[in-house]
This record gives C-alpha cells, structure tokens and sequence, in this order.
C-alpha cells in the first residue's frame, strides 16, 4: 500500500532538498510532480486540486522561504496538510447510548463485511466489550454460516438467523436477546448486493430505523480507489454512515480511497483491514498513515503490536537472562513466534524511521516460512540442546533435520545466525551499542 506514492514523493523531496534556497519556481515543479503522483495513487481529483493549493500557499510564505532548511519544512507542510486531509486524529466505534449499542456494517458484495464483523467482535473484545454476533443477509445462506462459524471460532456468540426471516425482526430480536445474555454491543452484518439498488437502501433505512444504531460502518474495498469514495457518498445519501472500514490494505491498494474519503464525504476512515486473519485489523491513525505515505515510518503502531504480543513476565525474565548471557535457543525460539504474531516482518521493517527508504531493506521479502522453519528446527532438539547448542554434533543435527524435515545445512544456519546473536547479546551487555550495531548491519 502507498508503495509507488511514498517512492515518488520521496524522489520530490530528495530535490527539494537539494536546493539551498527555494523559490516559486522550484516550489511549483515540485509540487507538479507531487500532483501527478497522488493523481496516479487514484486519490479524487477534486481532492487533489484543494490538497495541492493548500501546500502551495504555505510552502511560498514566511515559514519556508526564511527557513534554513526549506526542503525539511516543505516536508513538514505535506505531512501536515495529508494528515488534516484525513482527519487528523483516530476517531473510535461509537458505543454511545442504551446498551447493547447496535453498530450496522454496510457494504456491496464481496468487500468483507462478514470477515469485518469478525475482526471488530475480537477488537472490542480486546477493549473489554462483549459482542454479539447478527447475520442479516437472509439472501445468502453462505453468509449466515460463515458468520456463525466465525462465532464459534473466536467464542462470541451469534443470532440464529435463518432465511425465512425478517432482517427487521432479526435485528430487533437479536438486540433484545443480546441484552438478557449481558452482550454490550451488537454487531449487524446486513446484506450487501453487487451494485447499490433502491431495494438495499431501504431495507438498511428499516433495519437503522428499527434499531437506532450507534454507529454505521460502511466497509469498503481499498482496491477498488475512487469507486470506494463515490459508493461511499451514495450510502452516506441514503442511510448516513458514521465511518469507514477499509479492506484489503495490505493488498495491492493504491491509497486513493484512504487519502479521499474523508475529504469527499466528512466521514472518516476509523479501520482497516491488513490481512486475512481475524486479529488483521487496526485503528485508522491519519498522523501514522500520513507518516507511513512520506517514508517516515510508524513506531507508534510497531510498539502498539509488540505490547499486545509481548508477555510482560517473559519479557523481564529475558531481560534478567540476557544480563547473565543465559540466552538459549528456547528463547530464541520464543521470540521468533512473539515476532509472528506481530504480523509481517516487512511490513514491520518499514514502520521503523528510514529503514523504509533504505536500499538495503526497501525492497526486502522475508519469507515468513523461514521462522516456521526455525521453529520447528528448535522443537526438534531435546531440552539439553536448547540449553546447550554447543553439544550438537553431526549425528545430532542430522536427527534434528529429519525431525524438522528440514536439511542439516538449515540446521547449521540457525546455529549460526544464532551465535551471532549471542555474540551482539554479549557487547549489549557490556554497553557496546556502536559495536551492536555494526554487528546487525552484517546479520
């Protein structure tokens, strides 16, 4: 996502930069450029026009042309105007009113709305909500099952919706069920159609009608670029959605319904979807995603997913270990599945400040079966030799491939990248951070 828009900006800035002073017309060359490339991330062009005016009338006053570093504060001005153009701050689910709040998901067919209701019911549950499940497309009985197996799956609890039903009486019974059951929020996955029709506004306007709902969430496909924006001003017309969940983010997406919607509808994006899995799913930040567009990175979303994986009383007991250099291969093996958990490791290497942008990791594709592989390659060892590595021999390692179906020059990998790390550990330890991180360069 954003990938070709953060290359192309950051091409802009790169000359910005090169100019001791700016004047108008290097300010208008390059905001042509930075034009072009937000026109080709399909960002609405009538967006578009206001974003870029508004970055050149700051970009040509005092602040800039006084300033020492001119191309830094164009930088500044762009990474401000893309994060008002988003809306500035996060904005959360309403869960105001009587409980349980009612929240509609709406959407066409096909972007996700199902797979969406799981991952909000795991999100606040996270916060400490108690969702319920509500099948409301009666006209696919696929949907229905897929909703209550996701139910099943996760433990939250799901209407039994059948296709003889009423989507009114559903949600009017699903809430009043959800209440005796000490469910606080209801969440309705209404159906969806393949292009927006009178009949599926109308039965939205019932459905809102009948429930009063807290929040309407419209979920959208990111790789559909401006179809997302005007689908979303048609049901924003019709039925009045409070926000917006965007889908497949981790995709091929080009970034334009993100960078638009906000503007087009005054309604803003609240999620997104990163990936197939129920737990895939992140509050929208416009001040981090505007960061993440200019190449800046995101830590505050990389220490936001390390705090939800890491265990507390693991993590001091390896800081007592790693004082004592008592690292094993146990450990080692832990923190890998810690890393898995926190999602894709390239994803995680470009939320970090200008490893984004450098040559060495832009472009680099971790193949996420290498950490199944060393995790299995460790579980294949005998307690001793997770303690003990320097006890592997050669009819050993050749035991632990067999075990791991890997090979024995995998196995000597890991033993090596493992006393590397060791080795790192150890100048840690004795305040060598210069030499640490000359030693990470060359992992």
């Amino acid at each position: 996502m954003f990938e070709n828009l953060t290359d192309k900006l950051s091409t802009v800035f790169k000359q910005l930069k090169g100019h001791g002073k700016l004047d108008e017309k290097n300010v208008q060359e390059g905001l042509k450029a930075v034009r072009v490339a937000l026109l080709e991330a399909d960002v609405h062009y009538k967006v578009v026009k206001k974003l870029i005016e508004d970055i050149r009338v700051r970009s040509l006053g005092q602040e800039v042309m006084e300033s020492l570093t001119p191309g830094q504060q164009v930088v500044k001005i762009v990474n401000d105007e893309l994060t008002k153009l988003m809306g500035l701050r996060h904005e959360d689910i309403n869960l105001s009113g009587a409980k349980p709040a009612a929240v509609m998901l709406v959407g066409l067919q096909g972007s996700g709305k199902t797979t969406t209701a799981g991952k909000l019911a795991v999100y606040l549950r996270k916060k400490g909500h108690k969702p319920y499940l509500v099948p409301l497309d009666i006209y696919r009985p696929a949907a229905i099952e897929q909703l209550t197996k996701l139910g099943e799956q996760i433990g939250v609890p799901t209407y039994p919706t059948t296709t003889d039903m009423d989507p009114v009486f559903i949600a009017e019974d699903a809430k009043r069920i959800a209440a005796t059951q000490g469910a606080d929020v209801i969440l309705l996955d209404t159906a969806g159609r393949l292009h927006i029709d009178d009949a599926l506004m109308q039965e939205l306007s019932r459905i809102r009608d009948a429930v009063h709902p807290s929040d309407i969430l419209l979920v959208a496909d990111a790789m559909t670029g401006q179809d997302a924006v005007n689908m979303a001003t048609s049901f924003h017309q019709a039925v009045g959605i409070g926000g917006v969940v965007l889908t497949k983010m981790d995709g091929d997406a080009r970034g334009g319904a993100a960078l638009s919607i906000k503007a087009m509808i005054e309604r803003p994006v609240k999620y997104v979807g990163i990936g197939e899995k129920l737990g895939d799913i992140e509050p929208f930040h416009p001040e981090r995603m505007a960061s993440r567009i200019l190449g800046m990175g995101d830590l505050l979303t990389m220490i936001e997913k390390a705090q939800a994986v890491v265990d507390q009383k693991k993590a001091i007991e390896l800081e007592k270990k790693l004082r004592k250099n008592q690292f094993t291969l146990e450990d080692f093996r832990d923190q890998m599945i810690q890393i898995r958990k926190m999602g894709s490791i390239g994803d995680l290497i470009r939320m970090i400040p200008g490893l984004g942008q450098n040559k060495a990791f832009k472009d680099i594709d971790v193949d996420e079966k290498e950490l199944a592989h060393i995790i299995a390659i460790i579980n294949s060892m005998t307690p001793q030799e997770r303690k003990k590595h320097d006890i592997i021999n050669a009819n050993r390692k050749r035991r632990i491939a067999t075990g791991s179906g890997t090979s024995v020059q995998d196995v000597n990998n890991l033993l090596k990248n493992y006393e590397h790390v060791l080795r790192m550990m150890k100048q840690f330890t004795k305040g060598g951070m210069k030499r640490m991180g000359r030693g990470m360069l060359k992992f």
